[in-house]
C-alpha cells in the first residue's frame, strides 16, 4: 500500500495537530442549561496526576484539542503545579510554557481558562485570549490582580485557600468549615469589588483539597447551596483528588489518581443537581456523561 493511501501521511501531512474551528466563539455561546465541564490540561512538571505528560507543546495543543473535541465547554490550561508542596515556578518560564498553548486553542475556537497566581501571567494569557483567569491562591492573592481584572473585564476565579502550596496542608484548621469557608470567601469577594472588580465577573471556587482535608471536602460539597448564596457562579473541582483516593483505598492504600475518575463522575453528579455553574476535570467524557443524566432525570 501506498504511503498517499494511509490516513495521516503523504505530502500534505503535517506533525501538528490539524486545527478545526470550533462553533463556540465566546463565553455568551456556551449552553445554560447544564453543568459546564472544564477540561484541565497541565503543562507541569510535578502536578500530582499527569505532571510531565504535556510538557511538549505540541502535544499539549493535542490534549487540549483531544479536550474540545470530547466535549470540554472550557479548557483550563495551567503552566506550574499548584499541588500540596509543589515547587514555585518562575512566571517566565509559565509564560513560555502555557502562551503558544493558549494561541492555537483559541485559533481553534476553544474557550480558554487559565489556572495561573500571576499578575504578568494572567495579563500575557489575557492579551493572547484567554478568557477567564482561574486563580487558586485565595488569601495569599498577588498584588495588583484585582486591579488586573477591573481592568480587563475577564470573569474570575475566586478560590478559597489559606497559605501557600508548601504551607496549606497545616492551615486545614477549621471549627466550622462551611462557615469559615464562607465567611473568608465572602471576605475576599469583598476586597476584590472594592478594587474594581464587578460582582458579575467573579465566580467561586471552594477550594476542595486546598487547605482542607478529606472530611472538610465532604463538609462543603454537601452543602454547595451556602456557597451558592454568596451569589456567584460557582465551580467544583474534584478530579482525581487525594480525598477520593482515600474514600476508596484498599488494604491501606489509596486509589491511585488514575483510578479515581469514576469516583470524580459521581461528584460530578452531586454538583450537577446542585446546578453549580462548572465542574473542573481530567476525564471530560465520564462527566459530560454524568450531566447528561442529571439532566434528563431533572426532566421527568
Amino acid at each position: 500500500m501506498s504511503l498517499g493511501a494511509i490516513p495521516g501521511t503523504g505530502p500534505n501531512t503535517s506533525p501538528l495537530p490539524v486545527i478545526r474551528k470550533s462553533k463556540v466563539k465566546s463565553l455568551a455561546d456556551l449552553p445554560t442549561d447544564r453543568t459546564l465541564v472544564m477540561g484541565i490540561l497541565n503543562i507541569t512538571e510535578d502536578s500530582f496526576s499527569d505532571g510531565g505528560e504535556y510538557l511538549d507543546a505540541d502535544v499539549a495543543i493535542d490534549r487540549g484539542l483531544k479536550l474540545l473535541y470530547s466535549g470540554a465547554d472550557i479548557i483550563d490550561v495551567g503552566g506550574e503545579s499548584t499541588r500540596p508542596g509543589a515547587k514555585d515556578v518562575d512566571p517566565e518560564l509559565e509564560r513560555s510554557r502555557i502562551i503558544p498553548v493558549i494561541e492555537t486553542l483559541v485559533k481553534a475556537g476553544a474557550i480558554v481558562s487559565v489556572d495561573t497566581m500571576h499578575v504578568g501571567t494572567a495579563r500575557a494569557a489575557i492579551n493572547a485570549g484567554a478568557h477567564i483567569i482561574n486563580d487558586v491562591s485565595g488569601l495569599t492573592y498577588e498584588p495588583g490582580m484585582p486591579e488586573l481584572i477591573a481592568e480587563t473585564g475577564v470573569p474570575y476565579v475566586l478560590m478559597h485557600r489559606r497559605g501557600t502550596a508548601q504551607s496549606m496542608v497545616a492551615e486545614a484548621n477549621y471549627e466550622n468549615v462551611l462557615t469559615e469557608v464562607v465567611g473568608e470567601l465572602r471576605t475576599l469577594r469583598d476586597e476584590f469589588v472594592a478594587k474594581g472588580v464587578a460582582p458579575e465577573q467573579i465566580i467561586i471556587d471552594p477550594g476542595l483539597g486546598f487547605a482542607k482535608d478529606a472530611e472538610h471536602n465532604w463538609a462543603l460539597l454537601g452543602h454547595l447551596d451556602a456557597i451558592e448564596e454568596l451569589g456567584h457562579r460557582v465551580l467544583i473541582g474534584t478530579s482525581r483528588k487525594r480525598f477520593l483516593g482515600e474514600l476508596l483505598a484498599e488494604s491501606g492504600s489509596s486509589r491511585p489518581p488514575l483510578e479515581r475518575d469514576t469516583a470524580t463522575a459521581a461528584t460530578t453528579v452531586l454538583a450537577a443537581k446542585d446546578q453549580v455553574w462548572a465542574v473542573r476535570v481530567h476525564d471530560v467524557v465520564g462527566s459530560r456523561d454524568a450531566i447528561e443524566v442529571v439532566k434528563a432525570y431533572g426532566s421527568h
